[in-house]
């Protein structure tokens, strides 16, 4: 069993510096489909995690072994874990074309809601009560910070439920993706498993990537570019380092500030940079809203005993605890 270091002002701010990070992500995602496409973006994503995670590796001698993929059943769990994570990031970004950066990180927290829900129905998992009331102060979070928008979610062929419905999918997929991801990790390590979605990922886009776009950035759209790309890996390493030092209960409980940091940060960037990406228009009820989504994350993360490290498009990694050996 894994102890912490007891430094829990180093692992406070690892957690911090993460969310900050996953904060600011959707904000640059949005900024860059100024000048892309979401598929050459998540391929510049992969790619660059692919080139410093697989060289790290290799330096390491930690590369996956690809002979356990003989075994059929590891095979179909490699292939779900690929394929939702592929589709998580992709889908995240279409979703995000068409809503605000505030909007969708609130959206795709619904990801972890539906590890849970999907670990209830399918590992027979305990379901606590505080977990139950955690769910409910989020769903009730949900549905008050898109108070301003019920005419729109209404409206089927609107824009911005069309969006909210792809990150809504994209947080499925990625329940898929984390929960075929608890069984392969008694067959590969977490990084060995990331290399090979990463690789697959940067193989399979290449047909459909624009590079000439890319070629075509100004500078603001290379420092959004690499920002992006960076932002996976320095997240990443800062939130497994905080797990050192803290508890994982309190460094998800943490994260789940994201959606707040993404609102504030949003905030900000309006008032001196009014043209760069439109804001969610957000009354009390949606600040209100977005504190019970967080108070609800909270209360779900903090109720669980268990912690395992799984990524996603949004800023990449979750917290999610209280996951069974079968992983």
């Amino acid at each position: 069993m894994h102890t912490t270091s007891g430094r829990w002002q180093l692992g406070l701010f690892l957690s911090l510096l993460t969310a900050v990070l996953w904060g600011l992500l959707p904000i640059a995602l949005k900024g860059l489909l100024q000048y892309t496409d979401a598929i050459t973006i998540t391929w510049f994503r992969f790619f660059i995690a692919a080139s410093v995670l697989g060289l790290f590796l290799w330096k390491k001698n930690r590369l996956p072994s690809l002979s356990l993929l003989k075994n059929k059943h590891i095979a179909w769990l490699t292939f779900i874990v690929i394929a939702g994570l592929l589709g998580n990031y992709v889908l995240y970004m279409m979703g995000l074309n068409f809503v605000t950066p505030g909007g969708a990180q609130v959206m795709i927290q619904t990801a972890p809601m539906l590890l849970l829900i999907g670990g209830l129905v399918l590992f027979k998992e305990s379901f606590h009560f505080k977990q139950w009331l955690g769910l409910m102060t989020f769903l009730a979070g949900l549905i008050l910070f898109f108070n301003q928008r019920f005419d729109q979610l209404l409206d089927p062929s609107d824009d911005y439920t069309f969006g909210l419905i792809l990150i809504f999918i994209a947080g499925v997929t990625w329940a898929a993706y984390a929960l075929a991801q608890k069984q392969l990790l008694k067959s590969y390590k977490s990084d060995e498993i990331m290399i090979m979605i990463y690789v697959v990922g940067s193989i399979v886009f290449i047909p459909v990537t624009e590079f000439n776009m890319v070629i075509e950035l100004d500078t603001l759209g290379w420092l959004l570019l690499l920002f992006c790309g960076a932002n996976t890996l320095v997240a990443y390493g800062a939130f497994a380092e905080a797990l050192d030092h803290w508890e994982a209960s309190r460094v998800s409980a943490t994260l789940a500030l994201t959606p707040l940091l993404t609102l504030l940060f949003m905030y900000l960037f309006s008032l001196g940079f009014p043209d760069f990406v439109q804001p969610e228009p957000v009354n009390e009820l949606s600040i209100f809203g977005a504190l019970l989504v967080v108070v609800g994350s909270s209360i779900t993360a903090l109720s669980k005993n268990k912690a395992r490290k799984i990524e996603g498009a949004d800023g990449l990694v979750h917290v999610d605890e209280g996951v069974p050996k079968i992983k």
